[in-house]
């Protein structure tokens, strides 16, 4: 019986880790390089998408003149936290070059958030609007 339930445990480690997901880590890395596209991290078991943030803004310590630079941060997390996160940053998502923003975006899949995409959520309308077109323009070329 003690041997049935050890390769029980064993089956279900060995399990979950072939299912778990993988995500590119790092923090506040001033752009998406070396340790942004090279730390990788097996998730938790409960942690079902790869989480990128991305901020632009005055360095940490104020200085006069201070240059504006990028924050990028990447991590596993889950549904919950990725909307909660996205939540808090949708109405800092400007991209306004002179001022503070940030923005994230979550993905499903292993190693998905090896690019950071930022703004994901401006490039819908585009990509409704463009779809409309082109099914207009079939409709008028028949």
């Amino acid at each position: 019986m003690k041997s049935y339930l050890h390769l029980v445990a064993f089956l279900l480690l060995y399990v979950m880790q072939v299912f778990s997901l993988e995500c590119y880590v790092c923090e506040n890395q001033e752009d998406n390089s070396e340790k942004c596209v090279k730390s990788i991290k097996t998730c938790e078991y409960n942690q079902d998408v790869c989480l990128t943030e991305i901020r632009w803004g005055s360095t940490p310590y104020w200085s006069q003149g201070a240059k504006k630079q990028y924050y990028i941060s990447k991590r596993c997390s889950n549904k919950t936290e990725c909307a909660l996160t996205r939540q808090r940053f949708m109405p800092l998502c400007t991209h306004i070059w002179y001022q503070d923003w940030a923005c994230s975006d979550c993905c499903q899949g292993d190693r998905c958030n090896y690019y950071v995409i930022s703004g994901s959520l401006a490039v819908k309308p585009i990509t409704s609007i463009l779809t409309g077109v082109l099914l207009l323009n079939y409709l008028i070329t028949k």
